[in-house]
């Protein structure tokens, strides 16, 4: 027992660090290890009978119905993998970008096989989802970042945005909070423990969350199929915002002057491969396996 909890911990440790990171998502990673349709059942049991259980003081039955102890360990090793990768996360992508993109690359490369290998059969609906799917992504991979706002109603809307982007395989909730201009700012408040910040946004995630699996566990379980090809297109489309090349056209600067000083890409265009490429491809490589190791690891315990 103790050894499967263990693992679940581990698995949400990988979400959160998979979600710190623009480009990447933490529902990705649920879903080649074999929990996201738990994770989407779960969190869409938080309703209305769940309050009344709670209320009525049928603790244990309330637990039990939203299965608090797989939701309990795997967002604990979520929310701790943020409050720790995170500034080193930021240290390396700062310091070695072309190897955090090119492994994230590669990941999410190997992702849109093992996600797209499960649809059950592939006809005109499936590709054309497919097709949506990836023209969506890759759309709100060219949009041009925000300069942002740090009002607390704001900061509520930019977690309820990103946490439904979370969620979803080939949507990244970090890269949806850099479109909004919040994405420095939650990040900054993670490293320095800004407890307000966090709160917002955590208060906006929290219900998103609840709101948004109801509507994904509906269409999973009425068109499965198409909803599983329309997140491989997810996936396909996010690889641009991965590929490690890239020239920053237009940015901002943000806290200019201050030791928070930080610029900003407001708009980028990608550049053929560097004189780094062979170390990047080897990285690419790593991320593509890590994400094999992890299925095969998903599988196994399914089975």
């Amino acid at each position: 027992m103790l050894k499967s909890y263990l693992r679940l911990f581990l698995k949400g440790v990988a979400m959160g660090a998979a979600d710190v990171v623009p480009g990447v998502s933490g529902g990705t990673i649920a879903f080649i290890t074999g929990i996201y349709e738990e994770l989407i059942s779960s969190i869409s049991a938080i309703n209305i009978h769940a309050v009344k259980l709670l209320f009525s003081g049928q603790f244990k039955n309330a637990w039990t119905y939203i299965n608090g102890k797989f939701l309990a360990v795997l967002f604990a090793g979520v929310f701790t993998s943020i409050m720790t990768l995170a500034s080193l996360l930021t240290y390396l992508l700062e310091h070695f970008p072309i190897v955090v993109w090119s492994f994230f690359f590669g990941l999410v490369t190997a992702s849109i096989w093992l996600v797209g290998r499960t649809v059950r059969e592939w006809n005109v609906i499936t590709i054309l989802s497919l097709t949506i799917g990836a023209i969506i992504a890759y759309v709100i991979t060219i949009l041009p970042a925000s300069d942002g706002a740090s009002e607390p109603w704001y900061l509520i809307l930019c977690g309820a945005l990103a946490i439904c982007a979370m969620i979803l395989p080939g949507i990244s909730g970090s890269f949806i909070l850099l479109l909004l201009g919040a994405y420095s700012t939650v990040l900054a408040a993670v490293s320095d423990r800004e407890l307000s910040t966090i709160m917002y946004v955590g208060i906006g995630a929290v219900l998103g969350l609840v709101f948004f699996t109801k509507a994904l566990k509906w269409i999973f379980l009425n068109y499965y199929n198409t909803t599983i090809a329309m997140l491989s297109g997810f996936l396909l489309g996010s690889l641009n915002k991965l590929w490690p090349w890239k020239e920053i056209i237009t940015f901002f600067t943000k806290h200019e002057g201050t030791p928070k000083e930080e610029i900003v890409a407001i708009t980028s265009t990608n550049l053929s491969p560097g004189p780094e490429w062979p170390v990047a491809l080897l990285c690419a490589c790593a991320g593509g396996l890590l994400v094999l190791l992890l299925e095969r690891f998903g599988k196994r315990e399914r089975e």
